[in-house]
């Protein structure tokens, strides 16, 4: 997220000296709009921005600090719209949110991403499927509602076998009173996308807006869409109003430069970005932590937030002991494994983390559900007695040939894993003592250095 922008601005920063003079400053900002430009961000943004960098880093004396103080307070005037950021609950239940956008956007996708972020912080959601244009979106929002455990409605509650025969009005009502009736605290309806922007599609729209007053009309905008994602986004703001944009595939945009276009142009909300495809890379939007990302300084709040969403506070204590007793066995690591899975994909939590940011792209493609180091592991450790698992001191040459058969690996292999695992076992202990955390952190401002 960010990344080539992110890169930038540091290698920018860093050919200002302590105290410089204005040509210095003026070839800084030459090369800044280069880099804004080349990452999509719209002229009229980059005037803006280059004008108040240069205003507030002359007014401070001309110096990489002051430039950096600048750079980052202009791109937060850029990011900060009115409006709220994050969700934002009615004042009664249910919070209804109506999804609009065109087709490929990523609505349905979004539309469960958003339950998914809402569950995990222990709210009752309950998706609609008012999306009838697109034959295959019901049954995408059914598979993706069993998925998070998330109550699908759908024409099928309404007595409609088949889905050409029912209303989007006639779901989106009888929606509403099963929102009610089940004591649900947000309703999300799915509407129909279409490839462009019709008149039977803002038709649509309006009645549902109509009929069921949302509190939430969330754009879902597509982060390759440029300036074509813009001026849709306009079009449904001037037809139906809209109180916040959602930015999808983000990861597979590293430029970022949509991010503050919207902004700049719509001045609308950005109140989610879809930062992977797993169901719970959906990051809340917050301008400065969104500047802090950009200014490779990690966003740590977001991934405190998420990881209590998701990791239970006394499980959280129970391996904090483990670890710092050094009884951290097998099946205490395969169930981290499933906690770090819950908080997205590797790329997006390494984002997040100060100093890591710039590995995030290294990342991009790390799968855990399919890496072969992480089957090996599950396999071996699914081959083990229920005190190997508790103890790995136990695993003697005889028992780590048997494993070895057991999950279809050599013994090489589990030698490999276990010296592995013992290694991040005594480094985890070590960051679990007090100190730790800063020796790590020193460690990686040495390597930074020496890179």
């Amino acid at each position: 997220m960010f990344d080539t922008i992110s890169n930038s601005l540091r290698s920018i920063a860093s050919k200002i000296r302590f105290n410089d003079d204005e040509k210095a400053l003026a070839r800084a900002l030459d090369e800044l709009k280069k880099t804004l430009l080349k990452n999509d961000v719209h002229h009229k943004v980059v005037k803006s921005l280059l004008e108040s960098i240069s205003a507030q880093t002359k007014q401070n004396g001309i110096g990489k600090q002051s430039f950096m103080d600048a750079l980052q307070s202009s791109l937060l005037q850029i990011l900060e719209t009115s409006g709220h950021y994050g969700f934002v609950y009615a004042q009664k239940p249910p919070t209804i949110v109506l999804m609009c956008g065109l087709q490929g956007s990523g609505k349905t996708t979004t539309s469960a991403k958003l339950a998914n972020y809402l569950k995990t912080r222990g709210k009752k959601a309950l998706l609609v499927a008012c999306d009838l244009a697109r034959l295959a979106a019901v049954s995408q929002l059914k598979i993706l509602g069993e998925q998070i455990e998330v109550e699908v409605f759908s024409h099928e509650n309404i007595g409609a076998s088949d889905a050409s025969k029912a209303s989007v009005l006639d779901i989106a009502k009888a929606a509403r009173a099963h929102a009610i009736d089940k004591n649900f605290d947000v309703m999300i309806v799915d509407s129909a996308g279409r490839l462009a922007i019709d008149e039977a599609l803002m038709g649509e729209l309006k009645s549902l807006c109509k009929l069921l007053e949302p509190h939430e009309k969330f754009y879902v905008a597509d982060s390759l869409s440029g300036q074509d994602g813009i001026r849709s986004a306009q079009s449904f703001k001037d037809a139906i109003g809209l109180s916040g944009v959602i930015l999808t595939k983000f990861d597979s945009d590293s430029k970022g430069g949509i991010a503050l276009n919207i902004a700049y142009q719509l001045q609308v909300p950005l109140r989610f970005i879809g930062s992977g495809e797993k169901i719970p890379d959906l990051d809340i939007f917050i301008p400065d932590r969104i500047v802090s990302r950009l200014m490779g300084a990690g966003d740590i709040v977001s991934l405190a937030e998420k990881t209590a969403g998701v990791i239970d506070e006394k499980e959280a204590k129970n391996i904090s002991k483990k670890l710092k007793k050094g009884q951290f066995g097998f099946e205490d690591f395969l169930n981290q494994i499933e906690n770090v899975k819950k908080l997205g994909s590797m790329s997006s939590i390494m984002s997040m983390i100060p100093g890591l940011s710039s590995m995030a792209g290294q990342l991009k493609d790390v799968d855990l559900d399919n890496s072969q180091e992480i089957k090996n592991i599950r396999a071996m450790v699914n081959s083990m007695t229920k005190k190997e698992r508790e103890n790995p001191d136990l695993l003697n040459g005889s028992r780590r040939k048997r494993i070895a058969m057991g999950a279809g690996l050599e013994v090489a292999d589990i030698n490999r894993i276990i010296k592995q695992f013992d290694n991040a076992s005594k480094m985890a202990k070590r960051l679990s003592q007090k100190g730790g955390m800063q020796e790590l952190m020193n460690m990686m401002g040495q390597m930074r250095g020496r890179g």
